[in-house]
């Protein structure tokens, strides 16, 4: 296993790497297109569907979509980050009351339906990012590990207290705290170095936690929907480390929401 981690790791980072910061514009958007339909197609198991056909059906309605929004000039719209934010607030009701609101999001249309909300503002908060620099982009990547590495020592150290028991056994709230801790530090090294005002700086910092919080939420609704269909990665894609899925979890969940409160930073 760590040997086909290795492996995959080798070609996969520089990959992810020069796709997200070598390219710009109409390529960018066909790049980060392609990355969320592979993730579409795994969305299509995590919503039940089990034919390889049904599954790539889900991949290529989201492509065009995407492909609509991008001819439409849609590709960053801020409709489309705010209802993804809605959806997001129902992915929360729905992960805090699991297992007692399960009936409500169990159909396969309805998690369906969740994979659309959840990747097409995704793909959209991408290019918000990228069109605005690739320092912000940088910017939320660094905080989804930042988080991820947080929550993992302190959640190993000083973990006590449960987040979801029912969805991730594993997570903490200490490692929660954690995680926020590192990513509240990082917001203040990067005002700082780019000599912004007390205001600005506490605007990033509130947004940073709130990222930080989001990229929690994106990892728990993967698990849960996991949980709910029986398996443990949502594919084979990447050998030695799971699905497409997998690795953008929080991604689906921190991209957007930084996307869509982006203008109210740059213009403080």
């Amino acid at each position: 296993m760590l040997r086909q981690r290795v492996i995959t790791a080798a070609w996969l980072a520089p990959l992810a790497l020069l796709g997200l910061f070598g390219l710009d514009g109409a390529w960018f958007a066909v790049f980060t297109a392609g990355i969320v339909m592979l993730a579409g197609w795994e969305w299509g198991n995590l919503a039940g569907l089990s034919g390889q056909a049904s599954r790539s059906l889900v991949a290529v309605v989201l492509g065009a979509m995407m492909l609509g929004l991008w001819l439409g000039g849609f590709a960053q719209s801020g409709v489309i980050l705010a209802v993804g934010g809605l959806g997001w607030l129902v992915n929360l009701w729905w992960v805090v009351g699991h297992p007692q609101r399960q009936a409500q999001w169990s159909s396969s249309a309805v998690r369906l339906a969740m994979g659309v909300w959840v990747l097409i503002p995704t793909w959209v908060g991408f290019n918000v990012l990228r069109d605005n620099g690739a320092i912000w982009l940088l910017f939320v990547l660094l905080v989804v590990w930042g988080a991820d590495i947080g929550a993992y020592f302190c959640g190993r150290a000083f973990g006590r207290r449960k987040l979801a028991p029912n969805v991730s056994p594993a997570k903490s709230w200490e490692g929660v705290y954690g995680g926020m801790a590192v990513t509240a530090v990082l917001a203040l090294g990067f005002a700082m170095a780019h000599q912004w005002s007390p205001v600005a700086t506490l605007l990033l910092i509130l947004l940073t936690l709130l990222v930080t919080m989001a990229s929690v939420l994106g990892d728990l609704l993967e698990s849960m929907l996991k949980r709910y269909r029986g398996i443990k990665d949502s594919s084979q894609l990447l050998p030695g480390h799971g699905g497409v899925m997998d690795r953008i979890d929080s991604l689906t969940a921190a991209v957007p929401c930084f996307a869509l409160f982006f203008s109210w930073l740059v213009s403080a």
